[in-house]
């Protein structure tokens, strides 16, 4: 008689594969919840001091308040990329919390020269009126901003970011201050020029944190405006160049969307059949 072969037989157990043995891959988020949330974190940690804003001398706060919402706002980001935690949610919740604070700040130094800048410090006048109304109309366009770019990946990356305009009120406030001037009329100029750049259809990329994509290069944006606020001599010479590269990054690139608007070929008007 043939032999018969020896049939080995399988457990359900054995015959299923063992994933949980299996590396995970390079890229993989990390699997710890604190970990994993650690963006998201930095990003509401960001507009916790708001309050301090609201109390009876809140408005000496203002300008270091600006200081450490631009830190959270840059580490938040830094931690997504270098921890590989970067998702759809935690770039939602950062453009809230910036719409939320950056609302605030404007709102803020709006009302705070609308009523300062009258007789003395005293009573109300034209130019405080017209610094309110134009704060009010940069936060209607960053209200527009924020909502356009409502889905992260619609983003477009056009425009002016809305905290470029807080290091631009950062930096009049605190060169008003040095230099001894009333920053009411720049404020106005800021404010207005910002409600144009920040909903213009093409890229600024000249700007300085444009330019910074290492978390180095972040790192000492945020020091420059630290060192600004510590050290008056170098305050100007920083504002320069902030304000400079945003000038330049508007003007090139509004020159350049005009020109390829006008060059690029239009599609003929469709012919009416008779």
């Amino acid at each position: 008689m043939p032999r018969r072969k020896a049939m080995w037989v399988l457990s359900p157990s054995e015959r299923t594969p063992k994933l949980a043995m299996q590396d995970p891959p390079r890229n993989a988020p990390p699997r710890n919840l604190v970990i994993r949330n650690l963006a998201n974190t930095a990003s509401i940690l960001g507009i916790l001091p708001l309050c301090l804003l609201f109390g009876e001398h809140g408005y000496q706060y203002l300008l270091p308040l600006m200081i450490y919402n631009n830190v959270m706002d840059d580490l938040d980001g830094v931690l997504a990329a270098k921890l590989n935690i970067r998702s759809n949610i935690g770039a939602l919740l950062d453009n809230v919390c910036d719409a939320i604070v950056h609302t605030v700040f404007v709102m803020v130094v709006g009302m705070y020269y609308f009523q300062a800048t009258g007789p003395q410090g005293v009573g109300i006048s034209y130019l405080g009126s017209i610094c309110l109304a134009s704060s009010l109309v940069a936060t209607v366009a960053m209200a527009v901003r924020v909502v356009t770019r409502i889905n992260p990946t619609s983003a477009t990356g056009t425009g002016s970011p809305t905290n470029e305009l807080i290091r631009h009120i950062f930096f009049i406030l605190l060169v008003s201050q040095i230099a001894g001037c009333n920053p009411t009329p720049y404020l106005i100029a800021v404010f207005l020029l910002h409600s144009v750049s920040m909903l213009a259809p093409f890229k600024m990329p000249y700007m300085i944190r444009s330019l910074t994509k290492s978390a180095t290069s972040i790192g000492i944006v945020n020091v420059s405006l630290l060192v600004a606020w510590l050290l008056p001599v170098a305050a100007p010479f920083i504002a320069a160049a902030f304000v400079a590269t945003y000038l330049v990054s508007f003007a090139t690139g509004g020159f350049f969307w005009l020109r390829d608007k006008n060059t690029s070929p239009q599609k003929p008007s469709p012919v009416p059949r008779a």
